[in-house]
């Protein structure tokens, strides 16, 4: 009788959900179901990752604000208890948003002045006649096309190729690659090889750039070469990353913004009908805020104990948080699962928050901004030409969008 009861006594391991969780059938642009009610459950709770790993989930905006700006948290994929996505996830090719400082800001000091505000807002002009001259291009042909490849994936892609100094005739080789290193359950071996093909890439270029620079970034990094700030591996993944981070997070934002104004027309009237800039940048902040599609989590490893809400995360142990959940917090957004163009949702945190912060959110507020406020008004009759529901999900990515957006008009 004891061996009998002792066999079906639960598991305790049992309880701990797994993470990353899956999103609910019909709720595209929700978190998942799973992923709020942990918020629900507590600040502070434990979920189970691939490698049977139990890091700490933070649910709460607030908390996750505060530890990202705290000293005793690690940003370092190399630390004891760093809660990995994959298996060979980047620890001997990590890029500087993996480490801590003083590293961490001295290679990132290295490339943060194309992002300055005042350089990006000087580029403002040159994106405008992008997304103008590729909505003539769409409008000279019929509908319906793919918003994805006709117009979301073109946009960032040639502002990043430009500022970087990279031909834009190799997208289809850059894109292809980033695809798969941002996809979850891409083979450790594809995902390697995929990185090594862009760092081979970059590297040829910038060999070119040493002997013909130009105005452009990888000009830069190449100087950072010659003077021993940096090794030719260093420059060439740093490049790697601003090309992957320069045009894929937006090219998704500018496709899901769209299905997810489509998908609230009263929404997408004010858009359509203003040409007030602030009503547009506040619509770009609340779909940012609404969308969040960063979905791996900021994953971090604790340096000594941090007590929250009455828990406490020890030294060694890792914490994941999701910035989608945070921005869903009812006690930061008021009705946070309302697409409301009209709310002040400056405070969110989909670039993160504190000294890891997306370097390029300048360069992607600007883009955005220019995308919502143009392509609506240009084509006021624009409409979904497939159901919702046949929509490609990405679900399989850590950044999520639509594989494929057919539109008409």
């Amino acid at each position: 009788m004891a061996d009998t009861l002792a066999d079906a006594a639960p598991d305790p391991a049992a309880t701990v959900p797994e993470y990353p969780m899956a999103r609910a059938a019909g709720c595209p642009f929700d978190p998942p179901p799973d992923l709020t009610a942990r918020q629900h459950e507590g600040r502070l709770v434990k979920v189970r990752l691939w490698d049977g790993s139990t890091p700490w989930l933070v649910t709460r905006y607030e908390d996750q604000r505060a530890l990202l700006l705290d000293p005793r948290v690690s940003a370092d994929i190399t630390r004891p208890g760093y809660p990995l996505q994959a298996a060979g996830s980047g620890e001997n090719n990590a890029s500087f948003i993996l480490m801590d400082d003083p590293e961490h800001a001295r290679l990132r000091r290295m490339v943060t002045a194309p992002f300055a505000i005042r350089r990006v807002e000087a580029l403002r002009p040159g994106v405008q006649r992008i997304v103008d001259d590729l909505i003539d291009e769409m409008l000279a042909g019929s509908g319906p096309v793919d918003l994805v490849e006709a117009f979301a994936l073109p946009v960032p892609s040639l502002v990043i190729c430009r500022m970087l100094g990279v031909p834009y005739e190799d997208h289809d080789f850059f894109q292809e690659n980033s695809r798969i290193l941002i996809k979850r359950d891409a083979a450790m071996e594809d995902r390697g090889a995929a990185h090594e093909r862009l760092i081979a890439y970059l590297d040829e270029l910038m060999g070119e750039k040493t002997a013909h620079p130009g105005d452009d970034l990888l000009s830069g990094l190449v100087e950072r070469v010659r003077s021993g700030e940096l090794t030719r591996r260093e420059s060439a993944r740093m490049g790697v990353l601003l090309l992957i981070a320069g045009h894929e997070t937006t090219a998704n934002m500018i496709a899901l913004g769209t299905l997810a104004l489509l998908e609230h027309p009263e929404q997408l009237a004010l858009l359509r009908d203003t040409d007030d800039p602030k009503l547009v940048a506040a619509a770009v902040e609340e779909l940012l805020r609404y969308l969040t599609i960063v979905h791996n989590g900021r994953r971090r490893a604790a340096l000594e104990d941090i007590e929250i809400g009455g828990r406490t995360i020890r030294a060694g142990e890792g914490m994941i948080m999701p910035n989608d959940l945070a921005n869903r917090d009812p006690a930061a957004f008021p009705e946070p699962d309302r697409l409301d163009l009209r709310r002040d949702a400056r405070r969110h945190i989909a670039f993160g928050f504190g000294v890891h912060q997306c370097l390029g959110q300048p360069l992607a507020r600007m883009e955005l901004q220019v995308v919502y406020g143009t392509l609506y008004r240009r084509i006021p009759t624009l409409r979904l030409a497939a159901p919702v529901e046949s929509l490609p999900f990405k679900h399989d990515g850590s950044v999520y969008g639509v594989y494929e957006l057919p539109v008409t008009w």
